[in-house]
């Protein structure tokens, strides 16, 4: 058995700021001495990045259905024997989805700390929590309050909340995490990043008796991670990697390197080419449209990625990647940009969202499972070969597309979901 003190951070909502509590709450702890591992809940790129920068360790995905309630246990176990603190970011609402973030922390017997944005409410605060508490119900272990007006402000949303511990205050901040049309923007791009967590662990007043209360969760590690089969043995996997192509799953570059593939990594915004002694070819999701004049005039990556569809080389060209290997790419502002044009047609940014939520891809091999999330469309006369299944209401959710050894989707796989059927696809650029 392993332990650590371990919290799922939840609130009523999105925008509560729950990623900024968990990333300045990751830093205070670190900055204490303590070993800290943050977890995310659900899928997502753009917070475990942030989380990560805070942390200063990987941050992986934790959902019963994507994931699996195995290999959920098995991180989480993993972590707990390395760490003193797990903290899990749960996403939108407590009881939100299915399975939810409450499901998630019944699951583990992991206790949820809430997180209110009480810049419009005072005592208020007590009844949104006690509501939250008894409606699952969920084992509560305390509130942190978000910007936070003043102390006379923060003492009334004490006076309000009952036989709950206090944990925290934020206040409302000069500095914040900025966000475009898909979340958070990559720490990377964010001036003085650093500066900001550092700031945000700052000023965040944790009551450390309240949190030193909060009982260690026990974990049985006794499920030794399965030794994955040797699907890609001998592979060499070229994975674009830069600010255009940034949406990868830790575990999906895990599990490529656990089938026996060799990954290499190359930047199409650098114009770097694909390598010469690529046997596959990943171009994962990320923000393409930001990168149009760049992507655009990137010959030798473009060159390259056509060389390797004549060559047959196994592609995968996922959300991101399918934008860029279609003909063009128009940007928000409507301007029409060239692309490598392996899949006839052309990607068209909108203002509204066009693709969302948990899914699955039927093989022979297996159902992959992962998720979409897309402000684009393509407009393409090709015929798809395969149609991803949406979890929520079993409807037709993406298209996926097959040219030669090309595989091109919105869907985002998480590979773990079934290694023999990803590595159908760079070994063959199959789906069977």
């Amino acid at each position: 058995m392993s332990s650590a003190r371990i919290v799922l951070i939840s609130g009523i909502a999105s925008g509560q700021g729950k990623t900024t509590i968990t990333a300045a709450l990751a830093r205070k702890l670190i900055k204490q001495g303590l070993r800290v591992r943050v977890f995310k809940t659900g899928p997502d790129y753009l917070d475990p990045m942030i989380l990560q920068r805070a942390s200063g360790a990987e941050v992986y995905a934790l959902d019963l259905w994507m994931v699996g309630l195995d290999d959920c246990r098995r991180l989480l176990a993993q972590a707990a024997a390395e760490v003193d603190v797990i903290l899990i970011e749960g996403v939108m609402g407590l009881y939100d989805g299915d399975p939810s973030s409450a499901d998630l922390a019944r699951a583990f017997g992991v206790p949820v700390v809430v997180v209110l944005d009480a810049a419009k409410m005072a005592q208020t605060v007590g009844a949104v929590v006690l509501g939250l508490q008894q409606y699952g119900p969920v084992e509560l272990a305390g509130v942190i309050v978000n910007r936070v007006a003043s102390a006379s402000h923060a003492r009334q949303i004490t006076q309000g909340i009952r036989g709950v511990p206090l944990l925290a205050t934020l206040p409302k901040l000069q500095a914040s995490l900025p966000e475009r049309h898909l979340g958070l923007v990559q720490p990377d791009e964010i001036a003085q990043v650093d500066q900001i967590l550092d700031q945000l662990a700052d000023q965040i007043d944790l009551d450390m008796d309240a949190w030193n209360s909060i009982a260690p969760v026990m974990l049985d590690d006794s499920l030794a991670a399965v030794k994955a089969p040797q699907f890609l043995a001998g592979k060499n996997i070229a994975i674009a990697r830069d600010a255009a192509f940034a949406f990868v799953y830790h575990a999906n570059l895990e599990c490529l390197r656990a089938s026996g593939a060799q990954l290499q990594f190359f930047s199409p915004l650098k114009d770097e080419p694909v390598p010469a002694d690529a046997d596959a070819v990943y171009i994962p999701g990320g923000y393409p449209e930001l990168h149009c004049a760049t992507l655009s005039a990137a010959q030798h990556w473009q060159d390259s990625m056509r060389d390797a569809y004549a060559k047959d080389i196994p592609i995968l060209a996922e959300c991101g990647g399918m934008m860029v290997v279609a003909d063009t790419l128009t940007d928000a502002q409507g301007k029409i940009w060239p692309m490598v044009g392996l899949l006839k047609g052309e990607v068209v940014m909108q203002k509204k969202l066009a693709g969302l939520g948990m899914q699955a891809l039927a093989t022979d091999k297996g159902e992959l499972r992962g998720h979409a999330f897309h402000y684009s469309i393509l407009n393409t006369d090709a015929a798809p070969v395969a149609q991803t299944i949406k979890r929520s209401n079993g409807a037709q959710g993406e298209a996926v597309y097959k040219q030669r050894a090309l595989t091109a989707t919105y869907f985002h796989a998480y590979f773990s979901s079934c290694p023999a059927a990803m590595a159908s696809i760079f070994s063959k650029g199959e789906l069977d």
